[in-house]
């Protein structure tokens, strides 16, 4: 008599993420209903930051941490930053949503940001990017009623969103993809 051992995997969904498999673009005749041009944040100095002042230049968002494997992609921005800063804007948004890896300050964050990294694009406060207190730029980011077509919220610190000059989301890149990576360099590259 044969016996057989059956096993049963499931995959967590947000877990692929995660793990770097997923990258999304953004689908033929998708188109936001609110602009993202008219949303802001606050810098981490407590100044305001109006997206309309970056019309005509692409955004990358990502919700950043201190305490992550991934914090090693601040250089990464950074080096991203120093070579694209003509067409490019760059918002790092601290939250402490993924195992509390950023309980820090704002000030905390500024020192650590530029002590560790040399940090000189933009940074946003202290933020939630998930739950019921997510940062009203996190929701536009995530809700396909606002942005036309995506509504996949950060599985993960380093969470990558892509908005083009026209102010619509172009793409959503996982926490494992790194910013040098030739999937996002390629939309920065006419």
């Amino acid at each position: 008599m044969q016996k057989f051992i059956i096993l049963f995997m499931t995959i967590n969904i947000p877990l692929l993420g995660l793990l770097g498999c997923s990258s999304r673009s953004i689908p033929s005749g998708a188109k936001s209903k609110i602009s993202f041009h008219e949303l802001s944040t606050v810098s981490l100095e407590g100044k305001e930051i109006n997206f309309s002042d970056f019309k005509g230049k692409k955004v990358l968002l990502v919700n950043v941490a201190s305490k992550c494997g991934f914090t090693p992609q601040y250089g990464e921005l950074q080096e991203l930053y120093d070579k694209y800063n003509e067409q490019l804007v760059i918002i790092g948004f601290p939250a402490n949503n993924f195992m509390k890896q950023e309980p820090g300050s704002n000030d905390d964050i500024a020192e650590f940001c530029e002590r560790n990294y040399g940090v000189t694009f933009l940074m946003s406060e202290k933020i939630s990017v998930r739950g019921n207190d997510m940062h009203p730029v996190f929701q536009w980011l995530t809700d396909k009623s606002q942005n036309g077509w995506n509504k996949k919220a950060p599985s993960w610190n380093f969470f990558k969103y892509l908005v083009d000059e026209d102010g619509e989301l172009q793409a959503v890149y996982s926490s494992r993809t790194s910013p040098l990576s030739e999937k996002l360099l390629t939309q920065l590259n006419p």
